[in-house]
């Protein structure tokens, strides 16, 4: 990771801003309080009282404060949190006032911010279009689109249909399952792989080690240099061997990106892509289950599939949250005085509920597609029309195979996690009838050894580690290619989990 303390840093913003002035000596300095309360009673963004009802702590900001509201991050840090529609389309349009370039923020410049900050993954600054402004973001974002908008989308349509099919054979037959762990957290990861041009064999232990880095265990560091050694692997095959790939089109695109410009884009495409069509599978597959009118409209014909995602980026977008926007100088948003070099959390969730553009929350919004899940401006999500196609396939293909799949428990057991960019849900357990196994419906001829088609390889247990639903680490297996796939380290909870769950991109 680059730091963020380059020798061209940008001026100290003036006294005056929230950066100054929360403690006698400085940001962050003063007394912290108890709860979600900081100095000077600003509210904390991270935190129990914080993480326990996010959605409640948007709506006490905009009835204090309006559409941008003051807040404190990690350490006590001074931010604001847009959380109006408008304001928040404002600071994603308008990059000469609020720019990307996390550089810019005043806490760097004031050597507040901590090396070991939570924070840092998510705002120090990296060679990537997403903290790029200007001709530097166009050239880095235009090969990423590029690349993105050359996939056939009926082809990655087959790869989603292909995997949702491996999945449910795997929990089919026993009649239940746990749609999160089983089938949100894979899903697009395997098609992931497919789109940037990993053998089939690397996607299962990719899953694995993707899962282990954004959950923040103590061996996600180990977990991230796999998933970068897998992809300087693909980078290597690609240039001797190109294909139609994410990869390929990436090396030979006209930006002329550099190797390790071509690899952090990968990475990010990635893990970004994973993490947030996670969410969207999860929680649209929970609203279809516990909403009867969704329910109804869905096997009645009234309502798409489509329309059922629409109004899920509407109440529970991928991400609550983006950090963020700095300030290239003084300025005005939402009624606040922002100063040069403040930080801007983008506030997609709480724009999303903004009573200025949804004065009645329980009114559906069947193909309005004016929410803020996907971001708007120069920055806007480029892959939010493959993250759709996974989910909504990936769902279809899901209710068509198993179509009285409900839910094992009661709604009110459904449990969710949250961190201070997004929120998860921990688990949706189910129910359906037991659907029989490609063996059992056609008998092998005799003298073979019955094996499912097209099956995901598992990966063998670490000696005295019991089997379970999903791959663990273990030896190596060899790639299409011969040679030996890297080991997906043994994942274990620790202290980490507890600072790094926001990773959840």
């Amino acid at each position: 990771m680059t730091t963020p303390f380059p020798d061209d840093a940008l001026p100290t913003p003036p006294p005056g801003c929230p950066a100054h002035g929360l403690g006698p000596d400085g940001p962050g300095t003063g007394a912290p309080r108890g709860g979600g309360l900081g100095a000077d009673g600003l509210r904390r963004l991270y935190g129990p009282e914080a993480e326990a009802d996010p959605a409640g702590l948007y709506e006490k900001l905009r009835a204090e404060h309006g559409e941008v509201a003051p807040v404190l991050l990690h350490g006590d840090l001074p931010a604001w949190l847009i959380v109006g529609h408008s304001a928040n389309l404002i600071a994603m349009r308008t990059p000469s006032r609020f720019s990307r370039d996390s550089r810019r923020w005043a806490a760097f410049q004031d050597g507040l911010v901590a090396p070991d900050s939570p924070l840092m993954p998510v705002i120090a600054w990296q060679p990537l279009c997403v903290f790029a402004d200007g001709e530097e973001h166009k050239r880095l974002r235009g090969a990423v689109t590029d690349g993105l908008n050359s996939f056939d989308r009926r082809g990655v349509r087959r790869h989603v249909t292909r995997f949702t099919d491996q999945l449910v054979q795997e929990f089919g037959a026993t009649g239940r399952a746990e749609l999160v762990t089983q089938f949100a957290e894979h899903l697009p990861m395997l098609v992931m792989t497919q789109l940037v041009g990993m053998p089939e064999e690397y996607g299962p232990h990719l899953v694995e080690a993707a899962r282990d880095l954004m959950k923040g265990t103590e061996t996600a560091v180990a977990s991230n240099e796999y998933v970068v050694a897998t992809l300087r692997r693909m980078m290597e095959r690609k240039r001797v061997s190109p294909g139609a790939d994410l990869v390929s089109w990436l090396m030979r695109h006209e930006a002329r990106l550099t190797d390790d410009e071509v690899l952090e884009h990968l990475r990010v495409v990635l893990l970004a892509a994973n993490e947030t069509t996670v969410n969207l599978i999860a929680d649209t597959l929970k609203m279809v289950l516990t909403d009867h009118r969704f329910r109804t409209h869905l096997s009645g014909g009234h309502m798409t599939l489509s329309d059922a995602l629409d109004q899920v980026l509407w109440d529970a977008a991928p991400m609550s949250l983006v950090a963020g926007r700095w300030a290239t100088g003084d300025t005005e948003l939402g009624g606040q005085r922002i100063k040069a070099g403040d930080m801007l959390l983008l506030g997609l969730a709480a724009g999303n509920a903004d009573p200025t553009v949804r004065p009645d929350p329980t009114k559906p919004l069947h193909g309005n597609r004016s929410h803020l899940a996907f971001g708007a401006g120069p920055h806007e999500c480029p892959g939010q029309d493959i993250g759709r196609a996974i989910a909504e396939t990936g769902i279809d293909v899901l209710l068509t195979r198993l179509p009285d799949l409900h839910l094992a428990v009661e709604e009110e057991e459904l449990t969710w996690t949250s961190a201070w960019i997004s929120r998860h849900l921990s688990a949706l357990p189910v129910q359906f009838t037991p659907r029989a196994t490609p063996e059992e419906q056609l008998p092998a001829p005799a003298g073979t050894v019955p094996a499912t088609p097209g099956a995901v390889p598992s990966t063998p247990s670490p000696a005295g580690t019991p089997q379970t639903g999903a791959p663990q680490a273990g030896p190596a297996e060899p790639a299409a290619d011969g040679e030996p796939l890297l080991t997906v380290p043994h994942q274990r909870r620790s202290w980490w989990d507890s600072l790094t769950r926001w990773l959840r991109l």
